[in-house]
């Protein structure tokens, strides 16, 4: 018998495995409710990252592979970036040529990886360290921003980057003696009202959506439990909140128990990871269709992960967005950090900490990988198809 007679319909087969996901090696048991983590929490904001004004540090951005560097994130400048332009206008088409983009290796391998190309870009306020996004329609974003002091929840055009209401967190929970103003992090919309996380000071709170009043704190981690002890990110799916602590565990929180009695209620919680083991520094979150978009800090990644399981599908590679971001002297853009969904318009909103645009990405590349499954299959096995 001929070796090709044998291999093609092999062949064949290994194709369609890698197309319907089956490709990877499989991932550890799923846990959907494991111990809690007792990771430690890296250092954040991003370590080793210049405050802004200063020089760049040699290749910009810290590589993603690299361990992070000691000691805390620098003070920043005494004057924030400015606010953006009012008369920009929204919804222009990126460059030519700009569409298609790696700009670097992917980080992680235990997940096929995508780079969706960018349909839009719209205006984005340089001086907003984003930690939450929300599109509910109606051009209207709600975004949580962070950096003690800076810290806020705001309403923005999303066409202009307007921002068209804004409560600081520092005045709705002013710190108490020396302790230092609270870090606002992530964000998410139920009904009526708007929940906010932050980062180490352990409460989060309630605010009306209409009127912007804060309603409500909430205390975390309830009695008798040892996580989350930090907020990173928060979604919610329609029934449950998720959010993300910094380690490779996601929580499940009851809202309205949360709201009712002033305690993070916390119902369940999901380790997440790929073929290659647990995901940690999962920050912003959003919920999609079934499944959880992730930042993970510290890279230009988003994972997309199932929340049943925990088992990441696979990542979005967004590293070329750096290179559509606009340069200055006054701008200094930061991670990557803001998922919005546009459920009615099925359009997917990305954004960082201190980037001056905000983009849509093509959201069914975002959702496929194979045709990078099939460009790389054929250099895999060149002489099976002959």
């Amino acid at each position: 018998m001929r070796p090709q007679t044998f291999f093609r319909p092999a062949a064949l087969l290994l194709a369609a495995l890698l197309a319907a996901g089956c490709g990877a090696p499989a991932g550890p048991p799923a846990t959907v409710t494991p111990a809690p983590s007792s990771e430690t929490l890296p250092i954040y904001p991003a370590p080793g990252y210049p405050a802004p004004g200063a020089a760049p540090t040699q290749g910009g951005y810290p590589d993603p592979l690299l361990a992070p560097t000691q000691g805390g994130y620098p003070a920043p400048a005494a004057t924030p970036p400015p606010a953006p332009s009012q008369t920009s206008q929204g919804g222009a088409m990126p460059p030519a040529g700009s569409q298609a983009y790696v700009s670097r290796p992917p980080a992680l391998a235990g997940a096929p990886v995508s780079a969706p190309r960018v349909v839009a870009t719209y205006p984005h306020d340089p001086a907003a360290y984003t930690q939450g996004l929300v599109y509910l329609g109606d051009d209207t974003l709600y975004e949580g921003t962070g950096y003690w002091e800076s810290s806020s929840l705001r309403e923005v055009a999303l066409a202009s980057g307007q921002v068209r209401r804004e409560v600081s967190l520092v005045e709705v929970a002013p710190p108490d003696g020396d302790q230092r103003a609270a870090f606002g992090e992530g964000i998410a919309v139920v009904g009526d009202q708007i929940f906010q996380l932050t980062w180490q000071s352990g409460f989060g709170l309630i605010y009306d959506r209409a009127t912007f009043a804060a309603q409500r704190r909430f205390t975390y981690p309830p009695a008798g439990q040892t996580a989350p002890t930090q907020g990173w990110g928060l979604a919610y799916d329609g029934s449950r909140l998720i959010m993300s602590d910094g380690t490779a565990t996601l929580y499940f929180v009851d809202p309205e128990e949360t709201f009712r009695t002033g305690v993070l209620a916390v119902t369940g919680q999901v380790a997440v990871h790929d073929s290659q083991g647990p995901i940690a520094q999962l920050n912003e979150l959003e919920f999609i269709d079934g499944e959880i978009y992730a930042n993970i800090y510290t890279t230009d990644l988003i994972a997309r992960i199932d929340p049943a399981t925990g088992q990441v599908r696979s990542y979005l590679d967004l590293s070329g967005l750096r290179d559509l971001l606009p340069t200055g002297p006054s701008i200094h853009p930061e991670v990557l950090n803001g998922i919005a969904y546009d459920a009615a318009g099925d359009r997917l909103l990305v954004t960082g900490k201190w980037w001056p645009s905000l983009f849509e990405i093509d959201l069914p590349v975002a959702r496929s990988y194979l045709p990078l499954t099939m460009v790389v299959l054929p250099a895999a096995i060149p002489q099976i198809w002959s």
